[in-house]
């Protein structure tokens, strides 16, 4: 999506922290209410904790607007007797039954990679089940990796084979896993590559582009060496698009529907806009292509329902880049019907999303919704209703399954793996 916001939390001044905990610590005592923040059950699994959203419904001070950061974890809100220690010490987060029926009896979060400050880990996961690989993005237009303008982001990719039972039974294995960069020497195979999915035993990229004179593009990567890469879409009759931020194949016609926001323009590699922020489809056998949807702020993720019966899209116009936060902006997950004929129609509101906002997206087997935000990866049953996290404390722009049980997150500056998951992801190899 954008830039680090992600990854950075703004600590609010000494007196409001030390009230904060002063009032929960208040609430846990006086309200009468057990507090099952921290219930235990035998059968709990050992990183899981139960959040018991009764406990803080009313609490006794609630900030005002002007002293909401927006992207803040857990500071100045967090349920009750927390503090970020106990919540990333048990990262799964149970807020409802329904979300032990997704982690299993022994889910496991291990950081498998980090960096001193360079973005390596943002974006466009796609994992490839022919070689059990995941293959990932670098920020595009972040400062600390100098790209944008300057170069392009790059392409990387891990083994997952490569990730033992002694890997996964720690908690911080960094470095244990090798990070191949996969652009090559010839340069930017991808311009700025942010969003990617699996398209025809290929690899598909959207890449954003670079000033006025390398529009944004689809692309088509073979996903073993020399990984050749082809264009497949950079324009609408002549026009440009702003700046392509992600994609989705619709699983009943195998047409492409993809997001294109402003972020290009807002972090300064991109030219003012050409079009309106919207969803576009875009069929590869007759060159047809058209809008499926507009009235965005900033369209980002974008994935259908396991049945391709529903389109999900987060709108992340709450984060406006450079031009910093705006309150009033959509921070939202939308769904759409979707028609046999593959038209859009219906859209309601499936979920509003804090902290931050819902950047990638995906789904499960069963229907149940993922999403990256600032505190992590948000968990939705089928009818909008918050079930559970994986808590990192810091940002997941974006995240993929890779078939069942496992996951890789992508923090900006660290890589992890999910392991001993029981879900399994909706799309796990070749779409269409």
């Amino acid at each position: 999506m954008l830039r680090s916001l992600f990854s950075s939390f703004i600590m609010p001044p000494p007196q409001l922290h030390r009230s904060f905990l002063i009032s929960v610590l208040l609430l846990g005592v006086s309200n009468g209410t057990p507090n099952l923040v921290h219930t235990e059950r035998q059968s709990l699994p050992a990183q899981a904790q139960i959040i018991d959203q009764r406990t803080f419904n009313v609490l006794p001070t609630v900030s005002p607007p002007s002293e909401y950061g927006g992207f803040i974890a857990w500071i100045p809100f967090g349920p009750p007797n927390t503090t970020m220690e106990s919540l990333t010490a048990r990262p799964f987060h149970i807020y409802s039954k329904e979300f032990e029926d997704i982690i299993g009896s022994n889910p496991t979060l291990t950081l498998l990679n980090h960096t001193n400050g360079d973005p390596l880990f943002h974006e466009a996961p796609v994992w490839n089940p022919s070689t059990d690989e995941m293959f990932f993005c670098q920020n595009a237009g972040a400062p600390a990796a100098g790209t944008g303008m300057q170069k392009s982001a790059i392409i990387q990719k891990i083994s997952l084979s490569a990730i033992t039972p002694n890997i996964t039974s720690q908690r911080n294995a960094s470095g244990s896993v090798q990070v191949e960069d996969v652009t090559g020497a010839d340069g930017a195979k991808v311009m700025n590559p942010n969003g990617g999915t699996n398209y025809k035993n290929k690899l598909l990229f959207v890449g954003q582009g670079k000033g006025e004179n390398i529009p944004p593009a689809i692309y088509l990567m073979d996903p073993k060496p020399p990984y050749d890469t082809k264009v497949i879409l950079n324009n609408f009759f002549g026009r440009q698009f702003n700046s392509i931020n992600d994609a989705s194949i619709n699983p009943r016609n195998g047409d492409i529907y993809f997001t294109d926001p402003t972020y290009g323009f807002v972090q300064d590699f991109r030219p003012a806009p050409g079009f309106p922020k919207q969803v576009w489809r875009f069929n590869e056998a007759t060159g047809a292509v058209s809008v499926a949807a507009d009235g965005f702020s900033m369209p980002n993720g974008i994935q259908f329902s396991p049945s391709g019966s529903h389109l999900y899209i987060t709108d992340s116009g709450i984060a406006q880049g450079f031009r910093g936060m705006e309150y009033n902006n959509p921070s939202t997950i939308y769904r759409y019907d979707v028609s046999k004929d593959g038209t859009l129609s219906n859209r309601q509101t499936f979920a509003f999303v804090t902290p931050g906002v819902p950047d990638g997206i995906n789904v499960d087997i069963k229907g149940n919704v993922y999403v990256g935000c600032a505190d992590g990866v948000q968990v939705y049953n089928p009818s909008g209703k918050l079930i559970g996290k994986i808590f990192l404390g810091k940002g997941v722009a974006n995240f993929q399954f890779a078939g069942k049980g496992r996951m890789v997150l992508l923090a900006e500056t660290e890589l992890y793996f999910v392991g001993g998951l029981r879900a399994e992801g909706a799309f796990p190899g070749r779409l269409y």
